[in-house]
């Protein structure tokens, strides 16, 4: 049987192991043609692939990726290929894609998508488990199967040793555990949970996590400010975006103003960073924390 490479392709994303796929095609004297024009429908995907220096040719809302993402930056000539959970599948398929990676949400298309191209789904979220272990495991899993094994581990190492220099400006921070959250409205945020992707950022820097509630399906959890107040001695870390006017309203607002480090004046807030990334955010979030803590510290 002639092993094409759609098939070598296919097998590498379906197989658990990448070797059997070798031996099948070094079988066949046919080296294994491995995916180089890759789609990525999701945005942990696209910020991975640009991690390991082989940036995707399509990823979806390219304008939100570069508002809530931001880094790593998108390179020039990625193709916008719809939203994020209806993409176009007429520009994916213009796109001639070797490979399609998709987010959970995007199983009820996943058929359409294999008539394209062979499709894989990396999984960093499951519920009661931590993110970014999983999140290192799958950078490892696309690595190889791109043949990038070399790179991957350096890109890994290198995020290592950002987030260690990162760790390395907090030496006058006070010690303050911190409720890190997004604001959604006046009345609720998603805080930072115990599986959480910035958690092991958290760790990393030798901070400790104020919520000890549930952690949510995607590390988060959705909770009404009242939950807040477990720890009166935290200090509160907003990440953007936030609702228009939030800003003013956390320094005038009767209801935030009841919180003691609201009064105290124990609130940072941070520039855009995803929390429902992989390796490349956590080090966003680590660096943003870093810097934010430590001009507050006066370091």
């Amino acid at each position: 049987m002639t092993i094409t490479r759609r098939h070598l392709i296919a097998g590498l994303v379906s197989a658990p192991l990448l070797p059997a796929v070798a031996r099948a095609a070094a079988s066949t004297h046919q080296p294994a043609d491995l995916p180089r024009r890759i789609v990525a429908l999701d945005w942990s995907s696209a910020e991975t692939l640009i991690m390991l220096g082989r940036p995707p040719v399509g990823i979806v809302r390219i304008p939100d990726y570069r508002a809530w993402v931001v880094e790593p930056p998108l390179p020039d000539g990625v193709a916008d290929v719809g939203m994020r959970l209806e993409p176009n599948l007429e520009v994916v398929q213009a796109l001639a894609p070797d490979l399609i990676l998709i987010a959970p949400g995007l199983e009820a298309v996943r058929a359409r998508l294999e008539s394209i191209a062979p499709t894989l789904r990396l999984q960093v979220f499951t519920p009661g488990r931590p993110a970014f272990p999983a999140a290192i495991a799958e950078t490892r899993r696309l690595g190889q199967l791109l043949g990038l094994e070399d790179a991957t581990e350096a890109a890994l190492a290198a995020a290592e040793a950002r987030m260690d220099r990162a760790r390395a400006q907090l030496t006058r921070y006070d010690g303050r555990p911190l409720y890190v959250v997004n604001v959604l409205d006046d009345r609720h945020v998603r805080v930072l949970g115990q599986t959480g992707l910035w958690q092991a950022a958290l760790d990393r820097l030798g901070l400790a996590n104020a919520w000890t509630g549930d952690s949510g399906p995607w590390g988060m959890a959705t909770v009404g400010l009242e939950r807040l107040t477990t720890n009166p001695e935290a200090r509160l870390v907003h990440v953007a975006p936030g609702p228009a006017g939030f800003e003013t309203r956390l320094r005038t607002s009767p209801l935030w103003r009841h919180f003691d480090m609201i009064r105290a004046g124990r609130v940072v807030g941070l520039p855009a960073v995803f929390p429902f990334g992989a390796v490349p955010c956590t080090v966003r979030f680590a660096e943003c924390l870093s810097r934010a803590l430590a001009a507050e510290a006066g370091a």
